[in-house]
């Protein structure tokens, strides 16, 4: 083979390695990737049924039922316009309270309850994310 040959074969070999491991970096980029939805987007159906999002809102008052034995929590997110039903095994975060800024990591059920793996809470009383405070400021009559 010709010095012109290997080289250019080199080349080749190079740019379908990095084709591949850049198509492999994206694939597990997109796999993990996470979107936000308020329950208003849920509920209309705008999010994804197979795979992990998050939802956020407020946690609405009088909706957290807690279960006598073990740690699994009911409560229902809102914001403003429309509510979805949410479950959680776990410990909650400390700040966790009802009429207070939430987001939950997890899937939507057939049933449409909300089945969160992760729970987060506002740390402060100015504070609350910001797709969450632009899910309740769009929902607002």
């Amino acid at each position: 083979m010709k010095p012109r040959t290997k080289r250019a074969l080199a080349i080749v070999s190079g740019l379908a390695a990095l084709g591949i491991a850049s198509a492999l970096v994206l694939n597990a980029f997109n796999s993990n990737l996470v979107f936000f939805f308020s329950p208003t987007q849920v509920l209309a159906h705008e999010a994804p049924r197979d795979r992990s999002f998050r939802i956020g809102g407020l946690v609405e008052e009088g909706s957290l039922q807690r279960e006598p034995t073990g740690l699994t929590i009911r409560f229902v997110v809102t914001d403003l316009a429309k509510q979805v039903p949410v479950t959680y095994t776990g410990l909650l975060p400390d700040l966790f309270k009802e009429g207070k800024g939430v987001v939950a990591q997890g899937k939507l059920g057939t049933d449409g309850v909300f089945r969160a793996e992760q729970v987060l809470a506002k740390h402060d009383e100015n504070y609350m994310p910001p797709e969450a405070a632009a899910a309740l400021k769009k929902a607002k009559p």
